[in-house]
C-alpha cells in the first residue's frame, strides 16, 4: 500500500526496461515509556513517526510542457485491490493538472510499484527511578522491561517515462505506516499521491 513512511532505498533511476522486468500509574510506582536504542554507553532515543513522508525528483532537462497525454504501463502490488485504487488516485490528480489518460500511445508511460516491509521499535517501560547508577548514568532507572513492536510500512513509487525516448523523467514516492483498516490506507494513498503531484509539472528550465 502506500507507502506509506519513506524508507525508499532507490539510489538512482532505473531504465524503463529494467523497471518493467523487476517490477512496510498504578499505586505509588511511576511508569515511563521510552523508545530507545542502546549503543555502547549511550542511549539514543528513537520512535515511530506518524508523519507521511513524500519525495519527488525529476529530469531537469525534460520539457514537461510537451506532455499532454499518458498511458498506464504497469502497476505492481501484492494487493490486487490496490491496483485500481492507485490508478484512480493518480488519474484524478493528473486530470486536475490537465493531462489526459489514453488507453495506449500516450506521451508519457506510468509505472507504479507498491511494497511493504516490517520495521521494529524497542519499547522500554521503566518502573520508578532508584537512587543508584545504571548504565553509567546518575540516578538509576529501576527495573525495566523491553518489548519489541513490529509494524508495517508501505511505500508507493510512481515513475513517469517519456514514451518516445523511454527515459525516466519524474519519480515520486510516498511512505507511511500501514493500518489494519483498508479505508484508512486508501485515504493515506490519496493523500500521498496528492502530495507527490502538488508541484507537478515541474517549472520549465530557462532554456525551455
Amino acid at each position: 500500500m502506500v507507502a506509506l513512511r519513506s524508507r525508499s532505498r532507490n539510489r538512482g533511476f532505473l531504465s524503463r526496461a529494467a523497471l518493467s522486468r523487476n517490477l512496510k500509574t498504578g499505586g505509588t510506582m511511576k511508569v515511563q515509556r521510552v523508545v530507545f536504542a542502546l549503543m555502547g554507553m549511550m542511549l539514543l532515543f528513537a520512535g515511530k513517526s506518524s508523519a507521511q513522508q513524500v519525495k519527488t525528483d525529476y529530469d531537469r532537462n525534460a520539457n514537461f510542457g510537451q506532455y499532454k497525454t499518458y498511458s498506464w504501463e504497469k502497476v505492481q502490488t501484492k494487493d490486487p485491490f490496490m491496483v485500481e485504487r492507485i490508478k484512480e488516485a493518480v488519474n484524478s490528480t493528473l486530470a486536475a493538472k490537465g493531462w489526459t489518460l489514453v488507453p495506449s500511445g500516450g506521451d508519457v508511460e506510468v509505472f507504479a510499484i507498491e511494497t511493504t516491509q516490517n520495521q521494529q521499535t524497542l519499547d522500554t517501560f521503566y518502573n520508578g527511578f532508584g537512587g543508584g547508577r545504571r548504565w553509567g548514568f546518575g540516578g538509576g532507572f529501576g527495573d525495566a522491561t523491553t518489548t519489541v513492536e513490529t509494524y508495517q510500512v508501505g511505500t508507493l513509487v510512481i515513475d513517469l517515462f517519456d514514451a518516445k525516448t523511454e527515459k525516466l523523467i519524474w519519480r515520486g514516492s510516498s511512505s507511511d505506516t500501514l493500518s489494519d483498516n483498508a479505508d484508512k490506507n486508501t485515504k493515506n494513498l490519496d493523500k500521498g499521491v496528492n502530495k507527490m503531484f502538488q508541484h507537478f509539472p515541474p517549472a520549465p528550465s530557462k532554456k525551455h
